[in-house]
């Protein structure tokens, strides 16, 4: 939504203020020049990047227009799926939780989280680890390391279909540029006609850069930064999940552990520490 409302401003602006210098909208419409520099974009776009990558861009690119899963909400029931979890292993040890980790979806803990048992990849983030503390081949600095690996991996494919994006909005006004040479181009050969035609052709060529500069700036490269904010914001909820296990491998008791992740997360979204106790007490009765 907050999308939206921003390309309205930046339209209401640009458009507006123009109207009120005395410019006619009409001049600003140019098909021949959005198909130009359209066209040239999406065609650069394919060139550079690989089936998957295209893939990825567009399956990514309609989550700006929702708002962000990643809540107090959401983070309240992981620490809360964190502490049932470390608290059986504490009170009856690891192996009790291997049919747990083997089939989430039929136990007892994780289905009580929805929100989490629908997130495939963090579940499988999560069983993974714990499945690797069951087993105890790895120390706490091993499985460390190999969390940093899996996180780093996680976000630098996420960063694929920003940069894709990114690179889009960099090109937008070589593009826009290059409608409004051609634009010149027609309007040299075209040097016969009345000066009000030509000033027409000239106008017509200007808006081509015009266009490029504003779809790259107001409305392409925004979406890069914001598609960049979300990719923070998912690896962030690995991170939480990561410094619990290593806090419990070490030792600590889970009150403590997921207060370990819940000073990870941003403070906008980070429980305070009396509701994540209310929330673990809730949970345990029920």
């Amino acid at each position: 939504m907050t999308v939206i409302i921003g390309y309205v401003v930046i339209l209401a602006s640009v458009v507006g203020g123009f109207v009120m210098a005395g410019g006619h909208v009409g001049s600003l419409i140019q098909p021949l020049e959005v198909l130009m520099i359209a066209g040239a974009a999406v065609g650069a776009f394919v060139v550079a990047n690989s089936g998957k990558v295209i893939k990825s861009t567009m399956s990514t690119l309609p989550t700006v227009f929702k708002g962000s899963r990643f809540t107090k909400t959401l983070y309240l029931e992981l620490l809360s799926l964190l502490y049932d979890v470390l608290a059986k292993v504490r009170k009856e040890g690891l192996m009790s939780i291997e049919n747990d980790v083997e089939s989430p979806e039929q136990s007892p803990i994780f289905s009580k989280y929805p929100m989490i048992l629908s997130d495939h990849h963090a579940m499988e983030f999560l069983t993974d680890y714990l499945r690797i503390m069951v087993g105890g081949n790895l120390n706490a600095f091993e499985i460390e390391n190999l969390m940093d690996v899996e996180i780093e991996t996680h976000h630098h494919e996420g960063e694929v279909p920003v940069q894709a994006v990114n690179r889009l909005a960099d090109g937008l006004p070589a593009f826009g540029i290059v409608a409004a040479v051609m634009g010149v181009v027609h309007t040299m050969e075209s040097v016969g006609l009345p000066p009000a035609e030509l000033g027409k052709l000239i106008a017509a060529a200007l808006v081509g850069t015009f266009l490029g500069i504003l779809l790259a700036y107001g409305f392409v490269g925004p979406l890069g930064t914001l598609l960049e904010h979300k990719l923070n914001e998912s690896t962030k909820m690995y991170q939480c999940m990561k410094v619990t296990l290593l806090a419990s491998l070490n030792g600590y008791a889970p009150q403590v552990a997921v207060e370990f992740g819940r000073k990870v997360l941003y403070s906008t979204e980070r429980p305070t520490f009396k509701e994540l106790e209310e929330e673990v007490k809730n949970r345990k009765g029920k």
